[in-house]
C-alpha cells in the first residue's frame, strides 16, 4: 500500500527534519493517483522521493484533507477507482493522525482561527483564492512561527501557493 511504501523506508529522528513542506490538494491528488486530477504524478513522486530523502515533514492541511475528498467523490469512473483512492487517502490521514515519520496531520481550527480565515476570504475571493488556501496560507504563516530554525513551504501546483517558502531564520 501507498502509505507503507513511503514511510517504511524512512526511520529518522525529529531532529533531522530539514524541513516542514505543507501540502496542498493539488499535490495528494497526484500522491494517490486520483483519475483525471494526477495528471503531473510522475513529476510529483519524483519530488516526493526527494522530500523523503531530504527527511523533510509533510504536513496535511484539513483543507487538502477535505478538498483531496470531495474530489474522490467525484471520480466518475467505477467504483474501484474511488475505493481505492478513498482508503490510501484514509491510510495518508492515518499514518498522519499517528505521527508518522513523513506525515504530521494539522490540527483542526478552533474558532477563532475560522474566523480569521473567514474575515480574510472576501478579499482573497477578489484575487481567485478559495478559502482552503487562506487555510493554508495561514498555517503556513503557524509553522514559520512555531518552526524558526527549520525551512517551511507550501507544496503546490497552485501558482498562487508556490511562492511560500522561508528559510531557516535561527
Amino acid at each position: 500500500m501507498l502509505g507503507n511504501e513511503l514511510s517504511g523506508r524512512l526511520v529518522v529522528a525529529a531532529h533531522e527534519v530539514k524541513s516542514i513542506v505543507l501540502v496542498d490538494t493539488s499535490i495528494l491528488l497526484n500522491v494517490l493517483r486520483v483519475p483525471s486530477k494526477s495528471g503531473d504524478k510522475e513529476t510529483v513522486m519524483a519530488e516526493l522521493e526527494e522530500h523523503v530523502r531530504a527527511y523533510n515533514q509533510l504536513f496535511l492541511p484539513m483543507a487538502t484533507v477535505v478538498e483531496t475528498g470531495n474530489h474522490i467523490a467525484q471520480i466518475k469512473q467505477n467504483g474501484t477507482q474511488r475505493r481505492r483512492c478513498a482508503k490510501e487517502l484514509l491510510e495518508v490521514v492515518r499514518m498522519a493522525r499517528d505521527d508518522d515519520v513523513l506525515w504530521t496531520l494539522v490540527d483542526l481550527p478552533d474558532r477563532d482561527r475560522l474566523m480569521v480565515w473567514l474575515d480574510r476570504f472576501p478579499d482573497q475571493a477578489m484575487r481567485g483564492v478559495g478559502l482552503g488556501d487562506v487555510s493554508i496560507i495561514d498555517e503556513w504563516h503557524r509553522a514559520c512561527q512555531r518552526h524558526p530554525a527549520w525551512r517551511v513551504a507550501i507544496w503546490s501546483l497552485d501558482a498562487h501557493l508556490q511562492g511560500y517558502e522561508r528559510g531557516p531564520s535561527v
